[in-house]
């Protein structure tokens, strides 16, 4: 077998084809996901859009297998429609796609919830949201089976300051979710999503308080937590992608030290 991508044989997602958005940098944990993926012998390809496009593409040289990338705006219907064709350019179909896409504009986050216009709410859930049910639909013709749709979470069941808009777009995700693992089951596709704990992202960083997280993830989990290190949270969406849990379907697994279920 050649050493081109995909080649690792008998790895966990061997054979596996596998489109994994909003990768933006090296730190990025759909990045993470793609690493470990094609280390895994999956067949990756990344998609981006507007002035982030070029940066994907040079950070798609650093994986083990440089990746191609797709042009793809999720709130663009054109885009959306053309995914298919696009991505069947470089495989003839998917085994499993990771939404790793969010966005609010910053009225919408920094404690000023109340203030919050609804355009900008909208755009918020838009792009955090909503747009998972519209990867998922731009896929479907090329989409196969037995496939796994993996999104990124951040635990929706509290209120944490500052997140605003972008905490109630994450329990929408996770409401999401669990509607397209109920539609989505009679073609035997599973839908989950991996809540990960605090790490030191791109967009972490661009939210108001991202210091008092990072602080509350240092100390409070029981297990030790590295906030530097997404490669735990990357994991686990390997998990998902692969056929191992072949009867997980709706599930939230949060990656977090175990902080969602303490209280310290």
């Amino acid at each position: 077998m050649s050493d081109g991508p995909g080649a690792a044989h008998g790895g966990l997602l061997s054979g596996k084809r596998l489109l994994v958005t909003g990768v933006v940098s090296e730190a990025s944990i759909a990045f993470h996901v793609a690493r470990i993926a094609q280390r895994e012998g999956a067949r990756v390809v990344l998609s981006s859009f507007g002035r982030a496009l070029r940066v994907t593409e040079a950070v798609a040289e650093l994986l083990p297998h440089p990746a191609p990338v797709v042009p793809l705006d999720v709130t663009s219907a054109d885009d959306l429609a053309a995914l298919p064709d696009r991505l069947r350019e470089h495989v003839d179909g998917l085994d499993g796609v990771v939404h790793s896409i969010a966005f609010a504009p910053p009225s919408a986050l920094g404690g000023s919830f109340l203030e919050t216009p609804w355009q900008d709410a909208a755009t918020a859930l838009h792009v955090s949201a909503f747009s998972f049910k519209e990867l998922v639909r731009a896929c479907g013709p090329v989409l196969g089976d037995d496939a796994s749709i993996v999104g990124l979470d951040f635990d929706a069941t509290l209120a944490w300051p500052g997140y605003d808009w972008m905490g109630v777009s994450k329990a929408a995700l996770e409401s999401i979710t669990r509607y397209l693992a109920l539609y989505l089951g009679e073609r035997r596709i599973r839908a989950n999503l991996v809540a990960a704990g605090m790490v030191r992202t791109l967009a972490a960083r661009s939210v108001p308080g991202a210091d008092r997280l990072e602080e509350i993830w240092r100390t409070r989990p029981p297990l030790p937590w590295n906030v530097d290190d997404p490669e735990p949270t990357a994991k686990a969406c390997a998990l998902f992608l692969s056929d191992w849990l072949p009867a997980t379907t709706g599930e939230v697994l949060h990656v977090d030290g175990g902080l969602h279920a303490v209280m310290v």
